[in-house]
């Protein structure tokens, strides 16, 4: 399956996570518009990021269910509303808004992560007249389904990843060496993006890239961040590197062209 989400460049392709904070950032946090535009500045034509809900009904780009870790205040990002959020974010990069993010960098393909359910249907129908730039994805299949749904309820196709119970389905789809239960496992799907390892279970094998390869949808695999395992997945096969080191991955691309 193609879809135009493919088209900004050829695989494999760098998806800049959460944006790019190079090491001599002062202040500038992940997901944030400082951030996006540092990968866009490095080269970057996909970034990964994650959508909440604030207070007010505001989706927003931030990983975390609460703001501990990256700002230092413990509340739920359902617990903020937007505009106090944008002043709490306006010293660390500023904030990004689903709705604006799209203007802001006209360029730029998205990998959009649905962390939580009540988001879901807002993000469907706010990329949905973007839909062509956009990848919907989610740990849970029933929050990707409801965004993808809530899209095409109004025009849009965005493409999409599988959830983690297609994944499963996938995975033992490949140990039984079936191509067909692989395709079915697949349907609808156009990326599968995982982990190289998981709890200490090889994932990603030659066996995997090739079986899903087969039905034309790609491999992504997260958070590569080392020169050594980027060319080492490279040499498998793989179509995509999800990183934080936006300029060692198109680096590494560049080295092997």
């Amino acid at each position: 399956m193609t879809h135009p989400w493919f088209s900004a460049s050829a695989a494999p392709r760098v998806l800049a996570h959460r944006g790019f904070v190079p090491r001599d950032a002062d202040g500038i946090v992940e997901n944030s518009l400082a951030a996006f535009a540092a990968a866009h500045a490095a080269g970057a034509s996909y970034v990964e990021s994650d959508c909440h809900l604030t207070a007010d009904g505001e989706v927003v780009l931030v990983h975390d269910a609460d703001l501990s870790r990256v700002l230092g205040d413990p509340r739920p990002v359902s617990d903020v509303r937007a505009i106090e959020l944008e002043r709490i974010m306006a010293d660390r990069g500023g904030l990004v808004t689903l709705r604006q993010v799209f203007s802001s960098f006209p360029t730029l393909r998205f990998n959009l992560d649905v962390k939580v359910p009540d988001a879901a249907v807002s993000v469907g129908r706010t990329v949905a007249r973007h839909a062509d730039r956009v990848l919907i994805t989610s740990f849970s299949d029933e929050r990707r389904r409801t965004a993808l749904e809530a899209a095409w309820a109004v025009g849009g196709d965005p493409a999409t990843s599988a959830g983690t119970a297609t994944t499963v389905r996938v995975l033992a789809a490949v140990a039984t060496r079936s191509s067909r239960l692989v395709g079915l496992a697949l349907e609808g799907v156009h990326a599968l993006q995982v982990p190289e390892r998981h709890r200490g279970v090889r994932i990603v094998t030659p066996r995997l890239v090739e079986a899903v390869h087969r039905h034309g949808v790609e491999v992504h695999v997260w958070t590569v961040n080392e020169p050594a395992d980027m060319h080492r997945l490279l040499d498998l096969g793989v179509d995509g590197l999800v990183t934080d080191r936006t300029d060692l991955a198109l680096a590494t691309l560049r080295a092997r062209r």
